[in-house]
């Protein structure tokens, strides 16, 4: 744990190499200092709520375990191993019961930078074809339900390539490495514009950013990040409203695009995270998705064990 009663050089020395908390000028940065084959478990619990007016008419909850593992280090990078176990739903589709389980056991290798910050899944190759293979054999089983097909194809198409899985497939990893790397002042907000990625199939989102520092707990040494992300909404609308009229979804009596409500998409977290090691002690994600009455709510907890 950070000590705060340290002084003079050693105070300097500390804050400068492994302190991340710097109380004197209330700043604090997020790094990675993970030995090999250093390891931390984790739960995690993502819920999907699906409203309208108020009412809740759908919600599935999924939980699992994590064992996050440093498998190499080197001066430039590290390479960590997400073992995902345990899987657990509670839905009323029963498809999707069955493809919940098919990441049991599946080890995804992700690379980092030396500070943390995530850049790559490195064995997305095994992982396609591992997830690929098993989703083949549930064919037979869910077969006799209704728009079987689709759901297969979205799975498939999630795992198809290493892009689709950096942006589909890892959410809870790229949660979990969003705030490294970086330096903040307390209460200060970075701003900023980034690029999310399109799953219609167009070009990317323009999303604004915010990400800040927001409690500095010195006894405990750790921090709470927070950050804000909000997708173009006249990009997103077009998107949906193209896509829905493709797949005539309204047949005949589609919208104009003018009388199509806005969508909205915006997402929070916020993370707490150990001052001296960088390991997430907990973590919360908030995602919103609104069109005219009907709000999707996805949330996901990443809990130390």
């Amino acid at each position: 744990m950070k000590k705060t009663n340290c002084i003079g050089i050693f105070f300097l020395l500390s804050t400068s190499l492994f302190g991340q908390i710097n109380l004197k000028d209330s700043t604090a940065q997020v790094i990675g200092y993970w030995g090999k084959q250093e390891k931390q478990s984790y739960d995690v619990s993502f819920e999907k709520l699906k409203i309208e007016n108020n009412d809740t008419l759908s919600r599935e909850l999924i939980k699992y375990e994590v064992d996050i593992t440093v498998i190499d280090s080197t001066e430039n990078s590290y390479t960590i191993a997400w073992l995902y176990k345990n899987h657990k739903i509670e839905t009323e589709n029963e498809v999707i019961k069955k493809l919940t389980s098919i990441t049991d056991d599946v080890s995804v290798e992700i690379k980092t930078d030396e500070f943390g910050a995530f850049i790559e899944v490195v064995n997305w190759k095994e992982v396609r074809d591992y997830l690929v293979k098993i989703t083949e054999t549930l064919e037979n089983e869910i077969k006799e339900v209704p728009g079987y097909e689709k759901i297969l194809s979205n799975v498939m198409n999630t795992y198809a390539t290493k892009e689709s899985i950096e942006a589909n497939a890892i959410k809870d990893v790229l949660q979990f490495y969003k705030f490294h790397g970086v330096n903040y002042s307390l209460g200060e907000e970075l701003t900023g514009k980034m690029q999310t990625s399109n799953n219609y199939g167009g070009k990317p989102f323009d999303t604004e950013v915010w990400y800040m520092l927001d409690e500095i707990d010195g006894v405990d040494g750790n921090s709470i990040f927070r950050s804000n992300e909000v997708i173009d909404s006249d990009q997103l609308t077009d998107a949906t409203y193209k896509m829905l009229k493709e797949n005539k979804t309204f047949g005949k009596e589609f919208p104009s695009r003018k009388e199509f409500p806005p969508v909205t998409h915006m997402t929070d977290t916020a993370s707490r995270i150990h001052g001296d090691s960088g390991w997430v002690i907990y973590s919360v994600e908030t995602k919103q998705i609104k069109v005219d009455e009907i709000v999707n709510i996805e949330e996901r907890i990443i809990e130390i064990k």
